[in-house]
């Protein structure tokens, strides 16, 4: 993170100093191409120098090409000139750039070793997580490998971890058999060789809002239409889901729904057993698959019902990995879909990546069959319930409510100011927060910000909240 504090002592002008944090934002994506920024008056207040320094620490800016001045709005960031360049994408999605998007989060996913955990970050901490049980997985598998480790995996994915996969989606009461499996370099990887394969330019998408940024943005990047569903406590609003279905000509109704059904991000509700049916119900009269990502499995408890289970993966396709619980840097995800479209995503699969690394899987796959994994994630369960206890009592503390009831290990909190422009002021206090804004399809001001349990549990961040809070405040 950069510096907090200008320095009245240091070589360079306060000018010099406030023009290059904002550069260095700007560049590192902190803040994105049509990000407006801080209003001169607040820009001076928060950094306590005057007016007069503001304006000429913009003024460098626009000269280096990196903002614009809109007249009587203020200064905005500008996009890089390539894309400047390009122009408007031929079927641009409903993402209006933000401040804080949903790149930058992902930026955040690489920290150094031994950084600071921040709260807007989507991953457990590096010490919750066990690095002996993944040393000792390679070092088991390393011993056996013939000479199939000198070729390319199999094109589905190792034989054995789709084994292993079936038997564990059973506790879950999914019926799959390994041929119905497919592996992938993730989970995003598995919703992006589904998209690939079933879904062209053009096409409507339904989603769930609020939802996952990284999602809205790959399928507007892909040319598809976002059509955001609102997700309540119980599931998503099946009434306005039919609404946009039948808004559309019979021949460009959109063909897939894309849904966290379990632990869902950002709220952490889990659909109840009438919503999971009347969903199904409705795919079945509309013709729509069902895309249920369940990346955060090991994270709940196993009885919670899954739109696979319910369909016996006739209209579904189940998305799940391992990033979450088992490490980030084991890009291991898999599908599992009707025998009728596994050609056609294997297919995909080889056009994107040709196949998946077989260590990692066969590692993958004897973590399983040992238990190895099953203990580690029921160990994080234990340690997620503490987490959030304690968070939840903090956040309480300094003023903040949770607009969905606490589970899983994201909070969906209101903190009473527009948390967009609190995350730029968190960021000169050295925090990465993930503003409600970020979790809409359609861009608009809110008051919610989703936090993650395991990296919030220090009373020293909602401090700062509060500090910066209270900033964006008028004074009474």
């Amino acid at each position: 993170m950069l510096e907090h504090q200008l320095s009245r002592g240091a070589d360079r002008t306060l000018t010099d100093q406030l023009a290059a944090r904002f550069a260095e934002r700007i560049r590192q994506r902190l803040l994105a191409p049509g990000a407006r920024l801080p209003s001169v008056r607040e820009c001076a207040r928060r950094h306590a120098v005057s007016p007069t320094t503001v304006v000429a620490a913009y003024d460098q800016l626009l000269a280096q090409g990196l903002v614009e001045a809109r007249r009587q709005r203020g200064f905005y960031v500008r996009p890089p000139k390539a894309e400047a360049a390009a122009g408007p994408p031929a079927a641009p999605g409903p993402r209006t750039p933000l401040p804080i998007s949903a790149t930058t989060l992902i930026r955040g996913m690489f920290q150094p070793p031994g950084a600071q955990p921040m709260p807007g970050l989507g991953t457990l901490p590096a010490d919750w997580l066990d690095q002996s049980l993944l040393a000792s997985a390679l070092r088991k598998v390393s011993t056996t490998l013939g000479r199939g480790a000198l070729q390319y995996g199999e094109p589905a994915g190792e034989a054995r971890l789709r084994r292993v996969l079936a038997t564990r989606l059973a506790d879950h009461g999914i019926t799959a058999h390994a041929d119905q499996i497919v592996t992938s370099v993730g989970a995003t990887h598995a919703l992006d060789i589904v998209t690939r394969t079933l879904a062209k330019p053009g096409d409507g998408v339904l989603v769930d809002e609020p939802g996952w940024s990284v999602e809205y943005a790959r399928l507007a990047a892909l040319g598809l239409r976002v059509l955001p569903v609102p997700r309540g406590p119980e599931g998503p609003d099946l009434a306005v889901m039919q609404r946009l279905i039948e808004a559309q000509p019979p021949g460009a109704r959109p063909r897939l729904y894309v849904t966290v059904s379990v632990l869902h991000n950002p709220t952490g509700a889990s659909l109840s057993l009438q919503s999971a049916h009347r969903v199904l119900q409705l795919a079945q009269a509309h013709g729509l698959t069902i895309v249920e990502d369940d990346t955060y499995a090991h994270l709940a408890p196993p009885h919670l019902p899954r739109l696979a289970a319910l369909d016996a993966l006739e209209r579904t396709i189940y998305v799940s990995g391992f990033s979450k619980i088992l490490t980030p840097s084991w890009r291991v995800g898999y599908l599992a879909a009707p025998a009728a479209l596994v050609d056609r995503l294997v297919d995909a699969k080889l056009l994107s990546t040709l196949t998946t690394p077989s260590m990692t899987e066969l590692a993958l796959a004897h973590c399983l069959e040992q238990g190895l994994l099953r203990r580690h994630a029921e160990r994080v369960q234990r340690q997620l319930d503490d987490a959030r206890n304690r968070v939840v009592r903090l956040a309480q503390a300094h003023g903040c409510r949770f607009a969905a009831e606490p589970r899983g290990l994201f909070g969906w909190v209101d903190v009473g100011v527009d948390t967009e422009r609190l995350s730029q002021v968190m960021l000169d206090d050295g925090w990465l927060i993930a503003p409600g804004a970020l979790f809409h399809a359609t861009h608009q001001p809110t008051t919610l910000m989703r936090i993650n349990f395991a990296t919030t549990q220090e009373a020293r961040f909602w401090r700062a909240m509060v500090r910066a809070r209270d900033s964006l405040r008028p004074l009474s």
